[in-house]
């Protein structure tokens, strides 16, 4: 069958499909089941137990349940602080790695001993680059990982094990290859797709994954404290988020049924591509380069407010009426995030002499919540999320967008790791919700 007459019978079809598969909102109040999972609030249904971290958005008050400042906590820190305890030229992925993964800080022997293992892992098999990552290069990237992620587990003889042991070293291991997938990845799509050179950068092992991340990125190897800086902290805020969002729960569930430590990751990786998902920063970075196209002055409040407006009115940018980086399915007063990124990226902006870009921000951040609960009547709170930042840390970094998603991965996959672990360890139960069944019977 030709591409055409398959297209023309499944054209066909989608009305069929639509009509048969929709299922009413009646029918979900009726039986008191949540869409998605969660609540006319937006509140997760509650599925687990965890202790890897913790997000507070609100707190008691007198016996009232209260808005209060979004706080994020990692193994009973909160990130904030552990952020706060780093020198001035300390890195700290590595050390919150180590955290979230056996569940307490380390000693300096063991940060030493954990980094010097990490740096032996940045390492693929021998023409994996060439025979794998090169071979049918995508412009999607986390694509590209899943599929090296997938092919990687035929190199493990260990693969199938159930060990706990195996199961950390597999994820040690993806943890430290995970930069390498993500910009190998992106080069072979470049030079393949974009007729650009091919850089092939080897990681140092004694750098942090940060610092190796812009190594292997540019072509003369070359970036600044600074940067690197800047990176790492991005990488310690996206590095966790509670056992609810939705790769970790893919992870969780997968883990749950046995399978292997790849097949567990892959998974997520193929849920965090989602839109809905770990796209986010992407549509931030979209809408402001539509609002620079149409702004006249971008240090002029009065004008970018009404452009502002009109986006909302859904008269502009993708007539969807967002604006897209404010607001949080959890946080309303602040995203601890945004609040802890927003310092670096000042410093960032002012080194990169980003100072019109900066105040544009500036002016959207503080302009936008009070259009939104103005125009949508909506007075719980809104307030920048960490992706309202993040497209504009990496944009001033030079890396190129199809890597941001994957780089929210190479954060990510150290969640994914401390929760595959911890189901491993304290569940011992597959996850199998019930679906109640709402179909006619005919006969």
């Amino acid at each position: 069958m030709t591409n055409k007459e398959l297209n023309l019978y499944t054209t066909g079809k989608r009305e069929v499909c639509i009509a048969n598969d929709t299922i009413s909102d009646v029918l979900f109040k009726e039986y008191g089941v949540n869409r998605g999972l969660r609540d006319i609030n937006g509140k997760g249904v509650l599925a687990g137990l965890t202790r890897i971290s913790k997000i507070v958005s609100f707190k008691e008050v007198d016996g009232v349940k209260t808005p209060c400042d979004g706080e994020l906590w990692y193994r009973g820190y909160k990130v904030n602080t552990l952020i706060d305890e780093l020198s001035h030229d300390e890195f700290g992925f590595e050390k919150t790695a180590y955290l979230l993964l056996f569940g307490q800080k380390p000693t300096p022997d063991e940060e030493e001993e954990f980094c010097r293992i990490l740096g032996k892992c940045k390492k693929l098999p021998v023409n994996f680059t060439r025979n794998v990552i090169m071979e049918g290069p995508s412009k999607d990237i986390m694509n590209s990982m899943t599929k090296s992620i997938l092919t990687l587990a035929s190199y493990d003889r260990e693969v199938n094990s159930a060990t706990l042991e195996s199961c950390i070293r597999q994820c040690m291991e993806l943890i430290a290859v995970f930069p390498m997938l993500a910009v190998y990845g992106y080069h072979a799509y470049n030079h393949y797709m974009n007729d650009a050179s091919m850089y092939i950068h080897r990681p140092k092992p004694e750098l942090s994954t940060a610092e190796n991340i812009l190594r292997m990125l540019r072509p003369d190897r070359s970036y600044t404290k600074l940067e690197a800086k800047v990176l790492d902290i991005v990488l310690m805020l996206h590095m966790e988020h509670g056992g609810g969002n939705n790769s970790t729960f893919t992870t969780r569930v997968v883990t749950s049924s046995g399978s292997d430590t790849y097949s567990s990751i892959a998974a997520a990786m193929s849920s965090l591509k989602g839109p809905k998902h770990g796209g986010a920063n992407i549509k931030v970075m979209e809408m402001m380069e539509d609002i620079r196209q149409h702004v006249t002055d971008k240090t002029d409040r009065d004008e970018v407010r009404a452009y502002l407006s009109r986006i909302i009115d859904g008269d502009a940018f993708d007539g969807k009426g967002l604006i897209y980086g404010m607001g949080h399915a959890v946080y309303s007063v602040s995203d601890p995030r945004e609040r802890i990124l927003k310092s670096y990226v000042q410093k960032l902006a002012d080194a990169k002499h980003q100072e019109e870009n900066i105040t544009l921000y500036n002016i959207i951040e503080e302009e936008a919540p009070k259009l939104i609960a103005q125009k949508r009547h909506i007075f719980k709170g809104v307030s920048p999320n960490v992706d309202f930042y993040s497209g504009f840390v990496y944009e001033m970094l030079g890396i190129p967008v199809e890597l941001y998603t994957p780089l929210f991965a190479i954060a990510r996959i150290v969640g994914w790791s401390a929760h595959r672990i911890e189901e491993m360890i304290g569940m011992n139960k597959i996850i199998r919700p019930a679906y109640m069944s709402v179909m006619d019977e005919l006969e």
